[in-house]
């Protein structure tokens, strides 16, 4: 007797519709945490070779970090070319930080982040970037600038000073206001919170295994390189357990 294929039922369908949705309901934050893991291993990674370059740029020029403060802006910008397609200087007012080093880092990509690019759209159209994102995915550090023109050799606990780290603004110089530590008001990062139309940013900052929603609370970390050339990370903090000689070693502010 021939037996005759019988189709599924719609009810049959619909269960294992339902099945494979609350699988997936399921297995998504799971691949999303893993997916966000991989991205801050690769950016603590970077860091790294970054850290081992730098400590061969200054092995080769007296132990002394090149002057970070010759530029006609306030800051760095993100860049590493001009409008033309020719390479910057390191002193151009719009250069990346990272120009200075990249004889020994050799790889522009080494200073880049995945975590870094979801805000990378947002910083090319409200600031100079021509909405080309493209032009800064290898620019997701910013630069001490306080240790500007320092011989490192006079700076105690390397260990403890801040090189760079994971912050939208390639440079970190503003006082108080682009740093950990807390501010007269008692909170820190208060370029980002307070004024500025730089409230959306935050989120660019501890950026890392994010936890929270909130517009000054996203419960993530952000990846210290420190001036010995180890990487670590830093939970979100208000600044009270972050203290100023970790970026001004010498206090010289």
């Amino acid at each position: 007797m021939t037996r005759v294929p019988r189709a599924f039922t719609l009810i049959e369908l619909l269960v294992v519709i339902s099945i494979i949705a609350v699988l997936m309901g399921i297995l998504m934050p799971t691949l999303s945490r893993v997916r966000d893991q991989a991205r801050d291993q690769a950016c603590r990674s970077n860091l790294k070779g970054i850290g081992l370059g730098v400590a061969m740029y200054l092995q080769d020029n007296n132990y002394t970090l090149p002057d970070m403060y010759t530029h006609t802006g306030s800051s760095n910008g993100h860049l590493w070319w001009d409008t033309a397609g020719n390479p910057l200087r390191a002193n151009a007012h719009n250069a990346y930080w990272g120009i200075a080093y990249i004889d020994y880092v050799k790889e522009r990509e080494l200073f880049g982040c995945a975590a870094f690019r979801n805000f990378c759209e947002m910083l090319a159209s409200e600031m100079l970037y021509g909405g080309d994102q493209e032009l800064i995915y290898t620019s997701a550090f910013a630069g001490n600038g306080w240790l500007t023109k320092e011989n490192t050799i006079r700076i105690p606990r390397h260990a403890e000073v801040i090189f760079a780290h994971d912050h939208m603004e390639p440079r970190i110089e503003n006082g108080s206001a682009d740093m950990l530590f807390p501010g007269s008001g008692g909170v820190n990062l208060t370029h980002y919170r307070q004024g500025g139309g730089r409230g959306n940013w935050y989120r660019g900052i501890f950026r890392h295994n994010i936890r929270a929603s909130g517009d000054f609370r996203t419960g993530g970390t952000l990846n210290v390189l420190w001036l010995d050339a180890h990487v670590s990370s830093i939970k979100e903090t208000d600044g009270e357990d972050v203290p100023k000689r970790w970026y001004d070693p010498l206090d010289k502010n």
